[in-house]
């Protein structure tokens, strides 16, 4: 089998690329598990060395539209043999608002060019989408009910979360006319994530955790009572994997299911960092208030009941502190001397 993820050196996509190496199969669409023969990872940054040194992988460099804009470009970033292709790349939430143009073209532009590569190899492999919860957006004029679940009416409040859900229609449209096997998935909030903070407006939810454990101050940016919907690094990747290989029965629906999420709030998150590290830790988070963040996470829902999820057999975390305790055991190096 071969499997192709766009995204492939982000930290989500290494991520999953790491574990399907791992794996060394999948079983694709319910079928007989397959070996994994070559995986491409697309991305504008090569992998990490480490990936990059298995001889299963292969690596494309270079913007997604432009690699897709030319047909002998485009046969780098998928082939006819491609099985499955996992759709990560992405233009973050906070980018998106401040740079209509890039969202625009990283978010919708680059997931039509890569549908219609897919269309034009006539062979119906299967697209893993990663969407949001972002597609839900809370309004005066709207507003969200008090429980979020598979049947609830995405209401999008920026631009992110919009190209997020025309993105959702497109593959469910390919998938209709049978160019593709769409398979739909909106990501929680992930948290932590280890690395840099990146553009999106959640950045916060891992940077308010990591920094402070690695003995530096970070920021929170909303209010102690605000809740969130998160999902750990792990449980995330296992929304992805599931996605790729329950079965055109089990999976249901064309539309997209919501992976499952903890509920949980700012203030209960830095008090699991309180138990976890102590109070000193703890105190280098600042609640400093931002307006612009705040009122964009305000928008998304914080309680999702993910029933088509749980009966693929995915459940949320249990809680916050076991999330930072996985992310300690994942990077031993993170607590200063």
């Amino acid at each position: 089998m071969n499997i192709v993820i766009t995204g492939g050196a982000g930290f989500l996509g290494a991520r999953l690329a790491r574990q399907l190496l791992e794996r060394g199969q999948l079983s694709l669409a319910g079928s007989a598990p397959q070996a994994i023969q070559a995986l491409t990872l697309v991305d504008r940054v090569a992998p990490s060395a480490e990936l990059a040194a298995d001889p299963r992988v292969r690596t494309v460099i270079g913007d997604l539209n432009q690699l897709l804009e030319g047909n002998s470009s485009a046969a780098q970033v998928i082939r006819t043999n491609d099985a499955i292709i996992f759709h990560l790349a992405a233009a973050v939430s906070g980018e998106c608002e401040a740079d209509f143009d890039l969202g625009m073209r990283s978010n919708l532009d680059a997931t039509r060019a890569l549908l219609q590569a897919c269309r034009a190899l006539n062979t119906c492999p299967a697209v893993v989408f990663a969407s949001s919860l972002a597609v839900f957006g809370n309004s005066p004029e709207q507003p969200l009910p008090a429980v979020i679940d598979d049947r609830t009416l995405p209401t999008p409040q920026n631009s992110y979360g919009i190209q997020k859900f025309i993105g959702e229609q497109l593959v469910t449209d390919y998938g209709r006319k049978g160019f593709i096997r769409g398979r739909n998935v909106r990501l929680m909030t992930v948290s932590v994530r280890p690395g840099q903070p990146n553009g999106a407006a959640s950045s916060f939810l891992s940077g308010m955790i990591r920094e402070p454990l690695a003995g530096v101050r970070a920021n929170c940016p909303v209010s102690r009572d605000t809740a969130v919907a998160l999902s750990s690094p792990g449980r995330t990747i296992d929304g992805l994997l599931r996605a790729a290989e329950a079965s055109d029965a089990d999976w249901g629906a064309r539309t997209a299911i919501n992976l499952p999420a903890l509920q949980t709030t700012a203030g209960e998150m830095a008090a699991a960092l309180e138990r976890a590290a102590g109070k000193a830790v703890a105190d280098l988070i600042d609640w400093r208030p931002d307006p612009a963040i705040a009122n964009i996470i305000a928008s998304w829902p914080a309680r999702i009941d993910a029933a088509r999820a749980r009966a693929l057999g995915l459940l949320p975390d249990t809680d916050f502190d076991s999330i930072i305790a996985a992310y300690l055991r994942e990077n031993p190096r993170t607590l200063p001397a």
